[in-house]
């Protein structure tokens, strides 16, 4: 029979039953509809890719500009593969439109705002804002595939778990569509949002059966996970075998496949990610921090550098350099389990209580933050308010320096005149320098409290659960082969947590059983009970994903479930082999990035401070030395604006290079934890409002006490240079 004649007859059937029974609703009986997907995409999809869709869509019907053919079918296969609903002419419109509106606001602030301050146009804007412009057409061109990677890497760390789900559920029902269903229904990622789509397809009709869909979804893996593919079409050749050992047989070597090949796989690519995350270590922040101690030369020597194109250097330009490259960078990681949100299994942790007058209320940590933040800013910027408001100067010391503002060698404010413009500069004053610490304190310290209040609660059971995780492996084999003996699973986690007791596999098991013989639950509300559930007090994936695979396989007796609790056992024990060997491997790199964040940034950007302070000191005090003196090469009247400008005050010097050992300290954290941790978003924060505090206080005090050290050793030898009459 032909496909022609085979078409023409699902059509016959189909219009008698629509004949019959009316035209059908779909969907209408099946789990996965069309709205369950769309709902599924949406919560899956990041809001910034929500946006990035909106902002396509309004280029696309503003602009069209479609790209050639090879570019439209590769920028079509990454927005299908990071389902997205844009289409190539849109993501191009977009990569367009917005950096070139992004230039020409740049070039008319650049313009206009120095004009209304009857200043001249401002070159240094207009360039940087076009070269800008320039710049982000590659990776706005590029972002589609980047999305598309990143999802595609965190399909691909779920991969082996989905090859446990189905051959679990193929073992004792081998039905390919519901053992597809079961793997959509207990995976977390983005490869859970692909199976729905496979079953959607099938719905919609767009393909007449599940092998149909999944084949042509395989496909998209072809050039990145072969081996996916081979264990897929190993579990599909298990439905066409008559006997019982050879099916089960192609079972279980779907799982070596998948096992065996993405341990070799990751291997390689940890080899490939030292040299990237290397070289973006060294060029993205150990030189631009070795640069810091030539800054203080640069704008002591330079006259027509201004504080803030330092700051669109290393606020704005380096730190977005360094966040794309290293989050592309880790986009690729592999990973074994993915995070866990402690929170989504235990809301009550979400609440954070403070004890007010014997009384606990409950506080949202952004409300403390954001108090905290206003408190130190506005202690920060007190020097220019004060100035705006006509405060008058003052300062401490014996008076008579004449080389001073406020007459006395240690001012306040210590607003210099520019000889050139005639206009006011400052503030150069040691306290207000000071002060200036506050800025970087205060954003540093009120990020690091609101980090460290979202994990506070929860760090310890999610340490808990790490140990735990540790030895799960053991623990799950044990109950394997327990089960393995005949013994049922209600009997089996008595068993195994008295031959492991004091461990955290025993106090998990030991749960379980108190829950089965004490409230008499069956195990899977033994286990996910949201009261009193096991897995409460040890909130992980991988032991919820273990969990799931042992409730759906003891349905089927307790053989099929030891056999499905030993592979689990062996995946956990690949998995967290690769995660030491990608840590092992990256030790150099990881070891260097924590020196940096907890010494090394902290020290040298404190150490350039003061020397920053201590050379615009001097440099100040010499001017009304020089003027008027003359000497060699000295033409009499000289000022110091002749011989080297004013230089930046270290009031804006300061809260330039704080904001950046900030920010380096927020990117150098987020990085580590990438590498060593995954996606682990609490371990994310938990990391963050250590390090941001401390370093930053250490920044901060490292400063605060070279300033002092340095202004004070500057302020003698310039008395001693004005009492011998230089």
């Amino acid at each position: 029979m032909t496909s022609q004649e085979v078409q023409d007859l699902l059509e016959r059937y189909k219009g008698k039953l629509e004949s019959e029974l009316g035209p059908t609703v779909k969907g209408s009986d099946k789990p996965i509809t069309s709205a369950d997907y769309e709902t599924f995409r949406k919560e899956m999809m990041p809001a910034s890719a929500s946006i990035y869709e909106k902002l396509c869509g309004f280029s696309g019907k503003l602009i069209k500009l479609k790209p050639d053919k090879k570019e439209s079918d590769q920028l079509q296969e990454s927005i299908d593969t990071a389902h997205l609903k844009v289409d190539p002419a849109g993501t191009t419109s977009f990569s367009i439109l917005a950096p070139v509106t992004i230039g020409l606001l740049g070039v008319m602030l650049g313009i206009f705002i120095p004009g209304l301050l009857g200043k001249p146009s401002s070159t240094f804007f207009i360039v940087v804002s076009l070269l800008t412009a320039a710049i982000l057409m590659f990776p706005l061109r590029n972002y589609p595939n980047v999305i598309a990677t990143t999802f595609r890497m965190k399909a691909s760390n779920e991969m082996i778990l989905c090859i446990f789900y189905l051959v679990t559920y193929m073992r004792h029902t081998p039905n390919l569509e519901l053992a597809i269903k079961f793997a959509a229904d207990h995976l977390t990622g983005p490869l859970s949002l692909d199976l729905r789509k496979v079953l959607w397809d099938v719905e919609t009709q767009k393909y007449n059966n599940v092998k149909d869909s999944m084949d042509h979804y395989l496909e998209k893996w072809r050039k990145y996970n072969i081996e996916f593919i081979e264990a897929f079409h190993l579990i599909e050749s298990s439905l066409y075998e008559s006997g019982e050992s050879r099916r089960l047989e192609l079972l279980e070597k779907s799982l070596d496949v998948i096992l065996d090949e993405t341990y070799e796989k990751m291997l390689h690519y940890a080899h490939n990610l030292k040299s990237p995350i290397t070289m973006l270590h060294m060029l993205g922040v150990v030189l631009p921090i070795l640069g810091l101690v030539i800054l203080p030369l640069l704008v002591s020597f330079i006259g027509g550098v201004k504080w803030y194109y330092i700051g669109v250097f290393y606020n704005v330009l380096l730190p977005l350099g360094v966040m794309y490259l290293g989050m592309t960078i880790l986009a690729q990681r592999p990973s074994g389990y993915g995070d866990t949100d402690v929170t989504k299994m235990l809301p009550s942790l979400k609440q954070n209580k403070v004890n007010f007058f014997s009384r606990e209320i409950n506080i949202k940590p952004l409300h403390i933050c954001i108090f905290i933040a206003v408190i130190f800013l506005l202690i920060g910027f007190f020097p220019l308010i004060a100035n705006m408001a006509g405060m008058s100067d003052w300062g401490i010391g014996p008076a008579g320096d004449k080389t001073s503002a406020c007459n006395k060698p240690y001012c306040f404010l210590d607003y210099r005149e520019n000889d050139t413009t005639g206009e006011l500069v400052g503030p150069f004053g040691i306290f207000s320098s000071i002060l200036s610490l506050m800025i970087p304190l205060g954003i540093a310290i009120s990020l690091g409290y609101y980090y460290k209040l979202k994990s506070k609660n929860v760090i310890e059971i999610r340490n808990r659960a790490k140990k735990l995780e540790n030895e799960f492996a053991s623990g799950i084999f044990q109950l394997g082969n327990r089960l393995g003996d005949g013994i049922p699973a209600e009997t089996a986690f008595g068993r195994v947590s008295s031959m492991m007791q004091d461990t955290e596999p025993g106090k998990f098991f030991e749960k379980v059983s108190i829950n089965i013989n004490k409230l008499g639950l069956g195990i899977e509300e033994a286990i996910f009970n949201p009261k009193v559930g096991a897995i409460l007090s040890f909130p992980s994936n991988m032991i919820t994903s273990s969990m799931k695979v042992l409730v759906q396989s003891v349905k089927k007796g307790p053989k099929v479930a030891a056999q499905a609790l030993i592979n689990i056992s062996r995946y956990i024990k690949e998995i967290h082999r690769v995660d030491e060997r990608l840590k092992d491997l990256l030790a150099d790199v990881i070891s260097s990035m924590k020196s940096q964040i907890s010494v090394m940034t902290p020290a040298i950007a404190g150490i350039v401070i003061g020397i920053t302070s201590m050379i615009t000191n001097i440099l100040g005090k010499l001017g009304p030395l020089l003027k008027g003196q003359g000497g060699e090469g000295v033409p009499m009247g000289a000022g110091v604006n002749d011989l080297f400008g004013m230089g930046i005050p270290t009031y804006f010097f300061q809260i330039v290079i704080g904001l950046y050992v900030v920010q380096i300290i927020y990117i150098l954290t987020v990085m580590v934890n990438g590498i060593e941790n995954g996606a682990d978003n609490l371990s994310k924060s938990y990391l963050l409002g250590r390090n941001l505090i401390r370093s930053t206080i250490l920044y901060a005090a490292i400063s605060l006490i070279v300033m002092i050290i340095f202004n004070v050793v500057a302020t003698m030898v310039i008395g001693t240079i004005f009492t011998s009459g230089i």
